[in-house]
C-alpha cells in the first residue's frame, strides 16, 4: 500500500477517490462509484469527503515535507 496524499494528475474534484484508490490498489473510477453509491445511504459520507480533503496532503506538498 502506498502512502495516503492526493495526487495531482488524475483527480476530479478533491483527489481523495484517488488518492483512496491508490492506497487500497483499486481503480479511481471504481472509487467514485463507491463513494456515489454510499451516497445514497444515511450517514456523513460527504462531510467525510470534505474533512479527508482538507486534512490529506497533495501529493507535491507530501514530497516537498518528506523525509
Amino acid at each position: 500500500m502506498s502512502s495516503l496524499a492526493r495526487p495531482t494528475h488524475g483527480r476530479m474534484i478533491g483527489g481523495v477517490c484517488a488518492a483512496l484508490a491508490r492506497r487500497f490498489g483499486t481503480s479511481a473510477g471504481t472509487m467514485r462509484v463507491i463513494f456515489l453509491v454510499s451516497c445514497l445511504l444515511p450517514g456523513p459520507q460527504f462531510l467525510l469527503y470534505l474533512a479527508l480533503w482538507i486534512v490529506l496532503p497533495s501529493e507535491e506538498k507530501a514530497a516537498r515535507t518528506a523525509w
